[in-house]
């Protein structure tokens, strides 16, 4: 009895299924959805949080002299309305102060920021013109708050105090000025530092004797120090202070030896009236501790290090860690040492790696459930399919430039139940096609190919009705939209890919696998016609 062996599919599932069925290429593809995925995995950026865009910026327009009544009129208000005319701005806040006007702008969440950056950049410069008289010219500081999230936080301490607060200073400052030249570092911030200054104490006895008023001792530091304090009168304790010049004073003695005055046609110097100390700006209160198992507490520095947007926070920590091991000698030899207070790149790591765990048990589970009610080739077939969507949305993530956090990796997990679907679907309708009574009169390929195609349009509608409650997240506004982007963006590209997977792969590992259960109430002849009609559909 011969039959036609060509069953036509009418669904994409059975022509998928029967495109791929008996083509070679098919385990090649399998085994290279897998690399890509693994590959992504490895690359892709990671971070503990996704990136969202914020933007926005200050103008400060400087008008010495003015009022605050007066900077409202003339720039404040102007300033606003110009703004006004930029798309995606949110909320405008005006300051008027004296001698100085602010007014800070807050885009919408989710607007580009260099973009937006550049719109307020060139609003300001082109109505230049309306500024008043006497305005100075106004700064544009847009805010940055990617760059200002720290991913290592490192606290210096001084190992013993035989180094001068001005030379540990120096020295960290070098630190930080190396981790900033190293790839992808953005910004290194130190917190906590004192500069360094010159504390300059009066005599006011010698002052009187020498008929000089402190304003003169003032004035004669200024043209030479970069900040020097309005003295009103006379200070607490008599004390001046300076702050270092570079190039002009760089030591005690360039201070000393600053000419305050002629007496009797001598020159009077600082060091003729006054005590110089060498030190740090003790006016900065500021001041944190640093407590360590086997520290006292220790004044400390904390030295911020953050990285570029979009770059994977795990390398560019590990890069920051292996410059601070090279340094570590060079700071040991001047009685320094540091703590690592905060590592992002390695919460992000573990949080990624733990998804990693969960998805085995995941798939560990769907495995055993499947032992039971289909038996065990029935379970390995769907366990192969899982990490293989993964690898395809895992790909189109990375492409699309996206980083993985606990929000993609959250669309993952989300999407894990509902990937399974399509692949259980099949391979439940093989097995019963495989173990109904005619399935010996029938050929192996076309019960692959007919089971497949069989469930192709209800399964279809299934996934696009999952995807289609999945869409409106796109459309959600403000922080909660820009935090749950990754679903809509990953959790249909999965659904889609398990389709394609399980059309693809299924009937194809089925009919590597699985094998028609043998009917006994069948004579043997039956068996083997079946086994030359199947030789003849190969031919």
């Amino acid at each position: 009895m011969k039959k036609k062996c060509e069953f036509t599919p009418k669904d994409y599932a059975g022509k998928l299924a029967k495109a791929f069925l008996h083509n070679p290429l098919t385990p090649m593809l399998a085994v290279f959805i897998l690399a890509i995925g693994y590959l992504s995995l490895e690359i892709m950026p990671r971070e503990e949080d996704p990136q969202i865009a914020i933007s926005g910026g200050a103008i400060i327009v400087p008008m010495p002299g003015a009022t605050p009544k007066e900077i409202e009129n003339v720039i404040v208000k102007p300033l606003e309305q110009r703004i006004r005319e930029i798309s995606g701005v949110e909320h405008i806040y005006g300051i008027a102060k004296h001698n100085v006007g602010i007014v800070n702008v807050q885009y919408y969440i989710g607007q580009n920021r260099e973009i937006s950056n550049l719109k307020l950049y060139d609003k300001v410069m082109q109505h230049m013109d309306e500024l008043p008289k006497g305005a100075m010219n106004p700064l544009v500081k847009p805010f940055d708050i990617d760059i200002d999230i720290p991913i290592l936080t490192f606290a210096f301490y001084k190992k013993d105090n035989s180094i001068s607060d001005a030379k540990f200073f120096k020295i960290i400052k070098d630190v930080k000025y190396q981790l900033n030249g190293i790839k992808n570092v953005s910004k290194t911030e130190l917190i906590g530092a004192h500069k360094r200054q010159f504390n300059i104490f009066v005599d006011l006895n010698k002052l009187k004797g020498y008929h000089l008023s402190l304003g003169q001792v003032m004035k004669a530091i200024s043209a030479v120090a970069k900040e020097v304090p309005e003295v009103k009168n006379r200070t607490k304790d008599n004390k001046i202070v300076i702050f270092s010049v570079p190039n002009i004073i760089k030591s005690i003695r360039d201070v000393q030896n600053i000419m305050v005055a002629n007496y009797m046609n001598s020159p009077i110097y600082i060091k003729d009236i006054a005590k110089v100390s060498d030190g740090i700006d003790e006016q900065n209160f500021k001041k944190a501790l640093v407590w360590a198992k086997d520290l006292k507490e220790k004044e400390q520095f904390t030295l911020s290090v953050a990285k570029l947007k979009g770059t994977n926070a795990v390398f560019v920590a590990n890069d920051v860690l292996k410059k601070m091991e090279e340094l570590k000698p060079y700071l040991a030899k001047n009685h320094i040492g540091y703590i690592l207070t905060r590592n992002y790149g390695k919460r992000a790591n573990d949080a990624v790696n733990e998804l990693v765990d969960h998805l085995l048990i995941t798939v560990a589970i769907i495995v055993v459930m499947l032992v039971f009610f289909l038996g065990w080739k029935e379970a390995l077939i769907v366990a192969f399919t899982v990490p293989a969507i993964l690898a395809i949305t895992l790909f189109i993530a990375y492409i699309t430039g996206q980083t993985i956090n606990r929000i993609t990796l959250f669309a993952f997990l989300l999407s894990l139940g509902l990937l399974v679907d399509a692949a259980i679907i099949v391979i439940e309708n093989i097995h019963r096609h495989l173990h109904s009574h005619n399935a010996v009169d029938k050929d192996m390929d076309d019960i692959m190919v007919e089971a497949t195609d069989e469930i192709g349009a209800p399964t279809n509608i299934a996934t696009l009705a999952i995807i289609l409650t999945m869409v409106p997240m796109a459309f959600v506004g403000g922080m909660m939209g820009q935090f749950m982007k990754p679903i809509p963006q990953n959790v249909p590209v999965a659904l889609i890919a398990s389709l394609v997977i399980a059309y693809i792969f299924t009937p194809y590992l089925s009919r590597k696998i699985l094998k028609k259960p043998k009917l006994h109430h069948h004579h043997h002849h039956f068996q083997k016609e079946d086994e030359t009609k199947e030789e003849e559909c190969k031919v």
